[in-house]
């Protein structure tokens, strides 16, 4: 079998160590600038930009050990699937398999888009699941990961779900056979790492995911298609996903009318923003002139 390509744990890694690199270079200008006698500004700006090399030096640590995080995972569950441990089904034969034996589809994705969609008789434990927690830390990582790319994307912040093999468990004998899923293809090959070394043996793992299932592979149910529920944030709102694009070829010019008036409605919402600004602008002047 081909080894799999899987994406790194955080794509917005590598933004966010140059953002870093970028402040730090920012940094170094104002210790030429400033005048002799000085010393308590200089100071403060030596204080700065130690304090930025620290942040960047933690940032590159996390990202290599994320990076070697990933890279010992995706060997394991190569090994999983080489080995047989885990047996691989395409989407339109996990459909054959949940209609024709009856076998249980075990949904693993986080709610944001199990509610979008779902298999018609499938069961939801999600491995990981939107993080609600209100906590400092949990609230940094939000605002982090909205700023570097989750407000189009819209992508959530995510945690491990604690109680993932306890309620497995209860719905489910070590014996069982299950068919297990998630959106793409990644979290499911985690579940299945984490249910065999609980117990189970009878373990069948969806090859890219619910996503790259086809219409007719599998009974949904749900308020969109299954392609389109791993997608959000505001290219989904402007259709400027590739899902979206390969749904726009199927259903015609009807539905990229619909995306293509959401673009002239930004686009005149912004102007009319502009516009508005400098008006706001120029009275402010006016009044200061006065």
């Amino acid at each position: 079998m081909e080894s799999l390509s899987l994406p790194v744990l955080n794509p917005l890694l590598a933004s966010r160590s140059n953002l870093y690199k970028n402040q730090s270079s920012r940094m170094t200008s104002p210790l030429n600038n400033f005048p002799r006698g000085c010393s308590t500004s200089l100071s403060t700006v030596r204080r700065l930009r130690v304090g930025v090399v620290r942040m960047q030096a933690v940032d590159e640590d996390i990202d290599l050990k994320q990076m070697r995080d990933m890279a010992a995972a995706k060997k394991r569950w190569d090994g999983l699937l080489r080995e047989g441990k885990v047996k691989l089904l395409t989407p339109r034969e996990a459909g054959y398999a949940i209609s024709l034996s009856n076998k249980p589809l075990l949904d693993v994705r986080p709610s944001s888009e199990r509610n979008k969609a779902w298999v018609k008789g499938s069961t939801w434990v999600p491995i990981f699941d939107n993080d609600d927690n209100l906590d400092a830390g949990t609230l940094s990582k939000k605002v982090t990961s909205f700023a570097m790319g989750g407000w189009w994307s819209g992508a959530p912040t995510l945690s491990f779900n604690r109680l993932f093999l306890s309620k497995v468990e209860e719905k489910f004998p070590k014996e069982a056979e299950l068919i297990v899923a998630c959106q793409k293809g990644l979290r499911s090959l985690a579940a299945c790492e984490l249910l065999r070394n609980a117990g189970y043996e009878n373990l069948f793992w969806v090859q890219g995911g619910l996503e790259s299932a086809q219409d007719e592979d599998l009974v949904t149910e749900g308020v969109q298609p299954l392609k389109l529920a791993g997608i959000g944030g505001f290219s989904e709102f402007l259709g400027w996903t590739d899902q979206q694009r390969a749904q726009a070829a199927k259903e015609g010019w009807g539905y990229r009318l619909v995306y293509t008036a959401r673009l002239f409605g930004v686009i005149l919402a912004a102007d009319a923003l502009f516009v508005g600004a400098q008006q706001l602008g120029h009275y402010i002047q006016e009044l200061r002139g006065h």
